[in-house]
């Protein structure tokens, strides 16, 4: 059961913070995101109402329904929501490269909830069950025909008894958070609405947008360097797929003036998820550019190049990486930071070539 997770929240989500009460939105929307990575859904819509219930909705395949193989008389999806580790990401053969939470995902969710309603669309039929605190307060039913509609509807409002009653979704924070994910995603629109009476006068949150960046990274840096006085007029960028169904996707810039208050910035991710603390795929990012560098200052007879640090390379430069990778390994439960080898050797050959072939043109 699920009790451990309401003991203590803290092990499984990192706290009962803000920071922890959002991440029960990246939970949710982590699931949606590896459904459009596999190309299975295309749409994602999130929607925020006044009494502070969450609702995300995909168009893929939608949480299995019928019995679980190991439980006859429990249905997948009630497995799936009230154990831990139950989820299809433990195979590869469901996703090969899945973000979906360090297999804590929608279980650990449920738990900390004081209402979830999950609505499946599978067969031309929809299908809902309710929870409360990790529990079912009803059966999986057939409510409806729903010919035009697939996917996995899930509403959820965080457990005051584990968040307190001060805490709340912040409009701009789910907003960014979103934003982030369909720039990662490329493959996924996401429609974005919040209940207007949420959106103080000075938020600068939309009540209403639709996110989709069809050029992942390179839309995000724009994004991010808009007011940036730049070296060189156009960034480097790629995207390049790696055997096995993996992928490497970087944007990166230099400034002749800085960022705002910062020289210089890295934003790393792995499998869509955020990894604030760099690692094995950062490492190799840096050392391709390094390398590179070096190689055409030694090419056009530069000697000062041979001394040249990564520090120096990435010191003004603003990057962004996002790698996709099967079965990674990270450093901690929350996933700050990727430590799985392969990652460096991958994300360096893949930029290396590049970066030679973009310094010469």
């Amino acid at each position: 059961g699920l009790e451990p997770v309401r003991k203590r929240p803290g092990m499984y989500i990192g706290g009962t913070d803000e920071r922890a009460y959002h991440h029960l939105f990246a939970e949710v929307l982590d699931n949606c995101v590896d459904e459009a990575v596999a190309g299975h859904a295309s749409r994602i819509d999130v929607s925020l109402d006044k009494d502070g219930m969450l609702t995300v909705r995909d168009d893929g395949r939608g949480i299995p329904i019928d019995a679980h193989p190991k439980f006859k008389n429990k249905s997948a999806l009630e497995v799936i929501m009230t154990m831990l580790h139950s989820g299809g990401k433990f195979s590869n053969k469901a996703y090969q490269t899945a973000g979906g939470l360090h297999g804590v995902g929608i279980s650990v969710v449920n738990a900390l909830s004081d209402e979830m309603v999950v609505e499946v669309a599978r067969d031309r039929k929809l299908y809902r069950q309710t929870y409360s605190k990790g529990k079912p307060t009803s059966k999986l039913a057939a409510v409806g025909a729903a010919p035009n509609r697939r996917g996995t509807q899930i509403s959820f409002h965080p457990d005051p008894e584990i968040f307190g009653e001060k805490l709340h979704f912040r409009p701009s924070r789910l907003f960014a958070m979103a934003r982030s994910k369909a720039y990662l995603s490329r493959a996924a629109e996401i429609r974005w609405s919040c209940d207007p009476a949420l959106l103080k006068d000075d938020d600068k949150t939309p009540a209403e947008a639709v996110l989709s960046y069809p050029n992942g990274l390179a839309d995000m840096l724009k994004e991010l360097t808009t007011e940036t006085k730049t070296v060189l007029p156009e960034p480097f960028t790629g995207r390049v797929e790696v055997n096995g169904g993996g992928a490497v996707e970087w944007a990166v810039i230099w400034s002749a003036n800085g960022f705002g208050e910062h020289d210089g910035f890295s934003r790393t991710y792995c499998n869509t998820i955020p990894t604030p603390e760099g690692g094995t795929h950062e490492a190799g990012m840096r050392s391709a550019l390094t390398k590179g560098l070096r190689a055409y200052g030694e090419m056009v007879g530069n000697k000062k190049t041979s001394i040249i640090t990564a520090d120096d390379v990435l010191g003004t430069a603003g990057a962004l990486l996002s790698v996709f990778i099967r079965n990674p390994e990270f450093v901690g439960q929350t996933k700050e930071k990727l430590s799985t080898q392969d990652a460096f050797r991958i994300t360096e050959n893949a930029m290396r070539d590049r970066f030679d072939h973009w310094l010469t043109a």
